[in-house]
């Protein structure tokens, strides 16, 4: 089985709960497309986002973490996410899952994946290595040929013994205790160096989505890609990722 890790922000540090919501309603729902049924959602938050989206295979995790103790706001950020990932891997394990994905609550993923990982319950694990990258209510997608893994957070793969666990897991602390899960771009090269290697998943895995209105970092908010990378979003992308514009949709609920 796969887990999937989604991690949301609270309403208390978002710019627009509402946006947020409306992002993660989408995530969701492009996770739980999976053409397999052997895969579960953890959802950790801080508020459960009010959405009309329901299903067994998802359960929420309410947590009360106090605001991390950094002064940088992206550090602060990158704190909170990083002990929802924990609390959510280790809730996973009554799941006995092969493998867990952490999955940022605004990016879309493959409906692929969980049939794909069922097949090898005993890989280490993949990164992906290509992938999509898509600003927010654009008619074109681009490309990400390779290292996807070292932009996009939606982006590992890795067998449930590998995600170096605490006996003891404590959610007080600072950045660097929670660094293994958030630094995902450095994985593939720990794990390498650990003689435990993982490869690069086959097929484009997840879209990066950017220009949110939520994204943590500035170079998430603008797209810079060559026109040779780019080509129209068709039917068959939406349809493998769940990605639709959410400006449209809402004027569709609103009818």
């Amino acid at each position: 089985m796969l887990i999937f890790v989604i991690p949301l922000k609270s309403a208390k540090v978002s710019n627009s709960w509402e946006r947020v919501t409306q992002l993660f309603e989408r995530c969701i729902k492009s996770v739980y497309n999976q053409t397999s049924p052997n895969f579960h959602v953890i959802v950790v938050c801080h508020e459960k986002p009010k959405i009309e989206f329901t299903h067994s295979h998802i359960t929420y995790i309410t947590v009360d973490f106090s605001p991390p103790n950094e002064t940088n706001l992206v550090a602060k950020g990158d704190t909170d996410k990083g002990r929802k990932i924990l609390k959510g891997l280790v809730y996973a394990r009554q799941f006995s899952p092969t493998h867990t994905m952490t999955v940022d609550a605004d990016d879309c993923v493959s409906k692929n994946l969980a049939k794909f990982i069922q097949q090898y319950p005993d890989s280490n694990g993949w990164f992906i290595n290509k992938g999509y990258k898509y600003q927010e209510g654009s008619n074109y997608i681009y490309i990400k040929r390779n290292n996807f893994y070292k932009m996009c957070g939606s982006c590992n793969i890795i067998r449930y013994d590998l995600n170096n666990l605490p006996e003891t897991a404590e959610y007080n602390r600072g950045y660097g205790y929670y660094r293994y899960y958030i630094d995902h771009a450095k994985v593939k090269d720990i794990l390498n160096n650990r003689a435990k290697p993982i490869k690069a998943l086959p097929f484009p895995g997840a879209v990066y989505i950017l220009d949110t209105g939520e994204n943590l970092f500035e170079l998430s908010k603008r797209l810079k890609f060559s026109i040779f990378n780019r080509k129209l979003l068709n039917k068959s992308v939406m349809d493998e990722f769940g990605l639709y514009d959410l400006q449209q949709s809402r004027e569709i609920c609103q009818l």
